[in-house]
């Protein structure tokens, strides 16, 4: 089980100096990936993109992709330079006719200078392409570590829903005992003020639909189910899991939910309560998971 949070980088040497690739995951529904290159290898991007989706299945990648150790002398677009100033000077005539424009203002327009350097094409490609495997394997090794931290806290977490499981399975007789005194108690209250007689076989019968309605016996077993399947696919090493955990956790929802609503003594509120506030970090976790 692995993690999609995670965090690779690699360098590869190039011409003079070396190109670094920084590989950032977070959790997605699906596989998101957004490239950031400088100019000069900025016609690698898609090169770069494929490789990535080739190793990782899921999650937002941002990957980053650096110059360094490049003598690169910057260069001014002279074009966009001339193009921004003259925009600059239709708004200024609109606005304030007057006002002069100095053209420190173009400070203020982004990537006006570019750090131009000529590559060997299959030297750039040959580096980028060893920077970002490496970074992808290293993304992925952090990424099982992460799994692994992960499970130790799911494994947990199921193993408190069991106990609450277990012991809401030996409150069940006593809720049967608990509604039945309290019938008693009714009974024997207000029969004797309204001069009623009641049958002996109403209470048993009374007894018998609270104790069917309140059977919460198919729902603790689901959910106990549920967590069997949760810790088996937690084990699994390499296939994704993290939709399959989505659902299985809705579902032990879903069985809280029902017990709390088919049993609401009092004697299992704080168990139902316990499990649902688990199933919710259950929930939270999850979504982390590939």
């Amino acid at each position: 089980m692995r993690s999609m949070t995670g965090y690779g980088t690699a360098a590869a040497p190039l011409a003079e100096g070396q190109v670094i690739i920084e590989l950032k995951a977070v959790n997605h529904r699906f596989l998101d990936i957004r490239v950031r290159a400088p100019t000069e290898l900025s016609d690698h991007s898609a090169a770069l993109e494929q490789i990535i989706r080739s190793r990782v299945l899921r999650g937002r990648i941002e990957a980053t992709v650096k110059l360094e150790g490049m003598n690169c002398q910057p260069r001014l677009d002279i074009e966009r330079a001339a193009s921004a100033y003259a925009q600059l000077c239709a708004v200024r005539d609109r606005v304030r006719p007057e006002e002069p424009l100095p053209l420190t203002i173009l400070n203020c327009v982004p990537d006006l200078f570019t750090r131009i350097q000529d590559f060997d094409p299959v030297a750039a490609s040959n580096a980028v392409e060893t920077a970002c495997t490496q970074a992808c394997e290293e993304l992925s090794t952090m990424r099982q570590r992460e799994g692994a931290a992960l499970k130790r806290e799911l494994t947990r977490l199921i193993e408190e829903i069991r106990a609450h499981e277990a012991k809401i399975r030996g409150q069940v007789p006593q809720i049967l005992n608990r509604y039945r005194n309290r019938l008693q108690e009714r009974v024997r209250t207000w029969l004797p003020e309204l001069d009623i007689k009641l049958d002996p076989g109403r209470l048993e019968q009374e007894l018998a639909l609270f104790a069917d309605r309140s059977d919460v016996a198919e729902e603790l077993q689901r959910l106990h189910s549920h967590g069997e399947q949760f810790l088996e696919l937690i084990e699994t090493e390499s296939a994704p899991v993290g939709r399959k955990l989505e659902f299985l956790t809705q579902e032990m929802a879903r069985e809280a939910n029902t017990l709390g609503s088919k049993c609401p003594d009092t004697l299992i509120t704080p168990s139902v309560i316990a499990i649902k506030a688990s199933v919710e970090r259950i929930r939270e976790q999850v979504q982390n998971i590939l």
